[in-house]
């Protein structure tokens, strides 16, 4: 299996729910949540500006599918930021911990 971090964006003070939920789903084994993220981007032909909350999750690359289907489900958003980055190296230990984790039942 193949670790990953995972990015999600979320409106101010939704974040900690959605991170609940994709947690007990098992489709991550470890979430953070950031609050007061300022966020500046395009949306609809027009400079947004907003404060998120941003979710960092610890999965695996073989969940990704059903995780990226999920947040699309239960996240408020239109189009919501979901961008996984591959782990190059880690602690051993806690890699293995996270494939564990987030085994399909």
């Amino acid at each position: 299996m193949s670790v990953v971090v995972v990015f999600i964006t979320a409106p101010k003070g939704k974040g900690e729910e959605i991170a609940g939920k994709i947690i007990e789903s098992r489709l991550a084994a470890c979430a953070n949540v950031i609050s007061g993220v300022k966020s500046v981007y395009w949306w609809k032909g027009k400079v947004e500006r907003d404060e998120e909350d941003l979710i960092v999750l610890k999965t695996v690359e073989e969940r990704l599918d059903e995780l990226i289907e999920f947040v699309k489900r239960v996240h408020p958003y239109e189009v919501p930021e979901v961008i996984a980055v591959k782990v190059v190296k880690g602690l051993q230990e806690y890699l293995v911990w996270v494939e564990n984790e987030v085994r399909e039942a």
